[in-house]
């Protein structure tokens, strides 16, 4: 976390004395960019239970543009977290997926500024396995699957600054389209069923501040970022014990807030 926001601090102190305007640049034709990022997550269900702790990861992307723009983005990252309610468990294995594909249309403004308003689809996929894993109240851990699947809205900003810098802001709306909850209740007795649960309600927010630095051949990006989800309450499904019917079961309502930074390459 030190490190995290030692970053931040470098980051604030180029964007204030490097804030002297250039000329204008329209956006490259073509552009790859991958590097890695470090987060905090804290996921909390409200008065049951939060899980939190750092993932390290790495993210990608393909961007092309001519007056529109066209934009495929991955990203990868794992990291151990500690979960707490009456009980509590550490250094539990979390891994998450992400894939979004954006469209957009580049508009110059004020002769050193491109806005580019966007829509489009997004994927995200969070393993949290906690099986075989035991609480410090004795109670027994299980892995538990999300899957979001929503409509990214926002805009981008980029104003070209001197000595081949710009500064970027990205602020987005996410909105959520469906979701599915996996709870392999299986991994604490296997006569029980897993709990599948289907979320319907709920929305993303999302913002980044990035500051970029033209090379010779490579350009890079440093990326401070915030993500955010709020999810309400899932459908009610059925568990069975060796195939009848036992009680039901849900998602509560959720939020995660997710904070880091990312570093990239672009070529």
């Amino acid at each position: 976390m030190k490190n995290l926001k030692a970053s931040l601090a470098v980051f604030f102190l180029f964007a204030v004395t490097g804030i002297s305007f250039a000329k204008p640049a329209q956006p490259e034709m073509h552009s790859l960019e991958i590097g890695p990022q470090v987060s905090h997550i804290r996921y909390e269900e409200p008065d049951v239970m939060e899980e939190k702790g750092v993932m390290y990861g790495i993210t990608g992307s393909y961007a092309y543009h001519n007056k529109f723009m066209l934009k495929l983005q991955g990203g990868y990252s794992l990291g151990q977290l500690d979960y707490k309610n009456s009980g509590t468990i550490d250094n539990i294995d979390n891994y998450m997926i992400e894939l979004r594909g954006l469209g957009g249309y580049d508009i110059p403004v004020l002769k050193r500024t491109v806005l580019t308003p966007y829509i489009g689809l997004g994927y995200r996929y969070l393993n949290d396995d906690s099986s075989g894993m035991i609480s410090s109240t004795g109670a027994h851990g299980y892995e538990r699957e999300s899957t979001y699947y929503y409509s990214p809205v926002g805009i981008e900003a980029v104003t070209q600054l001197n000595n081949g810098w710009s500064l970027g802001l990205t602020v987005e709306y996410d909105l959520f389209l469906e979701g599915k909850q996996k709870s392999r209740l299986s991994d604490v007795d296997a006569r029980f069923s897993d709990l599948e649960n289907d979320q319907h309600q709920g929305y993303g927010l999302r913002g980044s501040v990035r500051l970029r630095k033209k090379g010779r051949n490579v350009d890079f990006v440093m990326e401070p970022f915030i993500k955010y989800w709020d999810i309400d309450k899932s459908e009610e499904s059925f568990i069975t014990v060796s195939g009848s019917i036992w009680g039901y079961g849900w998602e509560p309502e959720n939020n995660s807030t997710e904070f880091g930074i990312k570093l990239a390459a672009i070529f």
